[in-house]
């Protein structure tokens, strides 16, 4: 049997203010760390043992990585970060409070922005100081591959080489694999796994640091997936990151 365990990081400063993030480099909160470190206990509890570690180049999935590694002593693992991982770019939207921007523009814009297959926010200006071509860990990716906004099908189209060349090759050779990342920087890889439609991805809510287990047999067919936790608490938390995008 083969495993990979997907991992949205643990809550972030702009996840506590309800704000939309995406490429922004923002910190975890005292919860996200802790629950980063709840869900290392939980695969430690469940008898994970890592080979090979992958993450995002922003900080709160970094972060979130190294709290689980500790928590399961495996921080002399090989990891590998890639801005392939990224969390989907929100273009002119980040840093704007979700609700303020649905009581502005109407829940259903605001759930096409965040959820849509297809739909993509305004793009950032090439002299925005948010524009991505401006940061230094940037400069060795192409210009014409850093993105001034996404939506999710911009995002999976980036992310799925990086998945198919890298990441799940490594299967062949390891047993358990990590991957932490972000809400739809991963929602594009479970569409991918669970052949799910472009209508109904945009239902398709991730809570934060809750370990999501693919197995695999040996000839790496999927065979079961399924969350780490309690299945009311689960649902609890997908109905709560659902709700981020809708006015108070």
């Amino acid at each position: 049997m083969k495993r990979i365990v997907l991992l949205r990081h643990g809550e972030s400063e702009w996840n506590k203010e309800n704000r939309f993030t995406g490429w922004t480099d923002v910190d975890l909160t005292e919860k996200g760390v802790e629950e980063a470190c709840k869900a290392g206990k939980i695969l430690k509890e469940k008898g994970f043992a890592f080979q090979k570690a992958y993450t995002s180049y922003l900080k709160r999935a970094v972060k979130t990585m190294n709290c689980v590694l500790d928590e399961l002593n495996e921080d002399w693992i090989p990891i590998e970060k890639s801005w392939r991982l990224n969390e989907k770019h929100y273009g002119t939207l980040q840093g704007l409070n979700k609700s303020e921007t649905a009581a502005r523009y109407g829940d259903e814009q605001v759930l096409q922005w965040r959820r849509s297959f297809d739909i993509a926010p305004e793009a950032l200006t090439e002299d925005d100081p948010r524009n991505p071509a401006k940061d230094i860990r940037y400069k060795e990716v192409p210009d014409n591959e850093l993105p001034r906004t996404e939506s999710l099908k911009d995002t999976i189209d980036r992310i799925m080489p990086y998945w198919k060349c890298i990441i799940f090759p490594n299967l062949k050779t390891a047993d358990d694999i990590l991957v932490v990342a972000h809400g739809n920087s991963l929602r594009g890889i479970i569409k991918h796994l669970k052949n799910i439609s472009d209508k109904d991805i945009v239902n398709f809510n991730l809570p934060t640091a809750i370990p999501y287990v693919f197995e695999f047999d040996d000839d790496l067919n999927l065979t079961k997936d399924y969350f780490l936790g309690d299945p009311e608490e689960i649902k609890k938390l997908m109905e709560a990151v659902a709700n981020q995008g809708k006015k108070k």
